[in-house]
């Protein structure tokens, strides 16, 4: 038999704003740029945008609308990201949705004694190994800011980790311009090269710009230097409003955008096709009761990803994260309910799976709880296969209402197909007892336990490799050295 004229389903839909609300956050953004214009503090940055069109006065930048529209046609609309052996293992476009850990967190809640503390390098090992072994985790960050190496210089102790405790793509964040390049090199030694690793990149640097209005100097220099090789980057300016833009959802939206659009101009200026992922959170209401930077609030939940589906970009999102300083309901439900959402909206590559407190905490046990919850979500909101064998007609006719289904090879065939819960107990509660009573946050502890004892990476890097990592971090420790002597 042969189907046709079928329309499948392929996910559960959802959508915060529509179009008309896309395009006239963009009509206003489009103002904002013309109108009001963004300050940037790079004078390369300054000269590339003036050179293409760009209105200056000082620091003062305005696009005009063509510009911004030339660069929305060449920007890509996905980025491709592989594995350290050179497999695609993220296509981050339309509704592809894939989950990762975050970085630079300032404390850490230990999964042993249960207690806040400072982190150090070995938890950012330990940390990688955990979301390497996580199969519902498909990239990597470094998760905390290590306290026992130089601070100045952080990031590249981190780079040298993540590059040697996985084989997942990696998202990088460096505090500087000069990390930026260094990240860059260590993985190009990896790759075997520049135009190896070029062609397919491993790694995407995650931009923090200042505001919607302001970029900064060193966001600037990355986006350039990263566009120039021709490598994917995230170009994050995030608000909040009432504090630094409108306090309304829109206002505050459109006047981010006009900082995320200018990122995406200047990136297709300097290279027409580099990939350039959007924001996928903030673009709302500050948490103005508190005046703390709330990781999931309810107000901005998919506007921003809503606006990068409208322009067809990839979008970097967030999702997993709490607020919570515990592993409590409040915890439960804002990762869960941030996961969702970010799904449900179309964000590519959602990062923070495990943080807490506002981005100051993370948890290893909440990466483990999590990779459940993603499990679950994704069976809950894939699409249902409805054809001859799914629908099982001759079974049940075969079968007929009381006929033994458990042994039947039609069940067999499928028995592995749903979720099963690895952490969620599903059994009766004498099951349970005799199992030691254990909550799920002790499992998670437990699990946390076993890869630490047991992960070993796919493919571990060659000597030859960690010792030209290994002088790229020295060289920037020598470097810092000389600097703040």
């Amino acid at each position: 038999m042969i189907d046709t004229h079928m329309m499948n389903m392929a996910s559960a839909h959802y959508a915060r704003m529509g179009a008309a609300e896309c395009r006239r956050i963009h009509l206003a953004t489009l103002e904002v740029l013309e109108r009001v214009g963004v300050d940037v503090h790079d004078a390369r940055a300054i000269e590339i945008l003036a050179d293409g069109g760009a209105q200056v006065d000082g620091m003062r930048v305005r696009l005009p609308e063509h510009m911004v529209e030339a660069a929305l046609r060449t920007a890509p609309r996905r980025m491709t990201l592989y594995d350290r052996l050179g497999r695609v293992a993220m296509r981050a476009c339309d509704y592809n949705t894939y989950y990762g850990g975050g970085s630079d967190c300032l404390n850490i809640l230990d999964h042993r004694t249960g207690e806040r503390r400072t982190p150090l390098l070995k938890d950012v090992v330990d940390a990688v190994k955990v979301m390497d072994a996580l199969p519902e985790l498909d990239f990597v960050m470094s998760l905390v800011l290590p306290t026992d190496v130089d601070q100045q210089i952080y990031d590249r102790y981190q780079m040298e980790v993540m590059l040697q405790h996985t084989t997942k793509p990696i998202v990088y964040v460096t505090p500087d311009f000069e990390g930026c390049v260094a990240a860059v090199e260590m993985c190009e030694a990896v790759a075997g090269g520049a135009e190896a690793f070029r062609r397919e990149p491993f790694a995407a640097c995650y931009i923090n710009v200042t505001s919607g209005l302001v970029a900064n100097e060193e966001a600037l220099q990355k986006c350039i230097y990263l566009a120039e090789k021709g490598l994917p980057m995230t170009y994050i300016p995030l608000n909040a409003g009432g504090v630094n833009s409108p306090s309304t959802t829109a206002g505050c939206m459109a006047t981010m955008n006009a900082g995320i659009l200018l990122g995406i101009v200047l990136s297709q200026l300097v290279r027409p096709g580099t990939p350039v992922a959007v924001p996928g959170w903030n673009g709302g209401p500050y948490n103005l009761k508190t005046m703390v930077g709330n990781y999931v609030l309810a107000d901005e939940q998919g506007v921003p990803t809503t606006m990068g589906r409208y322009y067809e970009l990839p979008v970097f999102g967030l999702g997993g994260a709490t607020d919570a300083k515990v592993l409590d309901h409040q915890s439960g439900f804002e990762v869960t309910i941030s996961l969702m959402t970010a799904l449900l909206h179309g964000a590519n590559i959602v990062h923070d799976v495990g943080f807490m407190d506002a981005g100051l905490q993370a948890s290893l046990q909440l990466q483990v709880m999590a990779n459940e919850f993603i499990g679950f979500i994704r069976a809950a909101t894939r699409g249902v296969t409805v054809n001859e064998e799914t629908l099982a007609l001759d079974v049940v006719a075969e079968l007929g209402p009381t006929g033994n289904y458990l042994s039947h090879p039609h069940t067999m065939r499928h028995v592995r197909e749903p979720f099963y819960a690895d952490l969620m107990d599903k059994g009766v509660y004498a099951q349970w007892e005799k199992r030691g009573k254990k909550s799920m946050e002790a499992l998670a502890a437990e699990k946390v336990d076993q890869i630490l004892e047991t992960h070993v990476v796919a493919a571990p890097l060659s000597e030859e490799i960690q010792a030209a990592i290994r002088t790229i971090v020295e060289r920037e420790q020598a470097w810092s050295d000389g600097k703040h002597r």
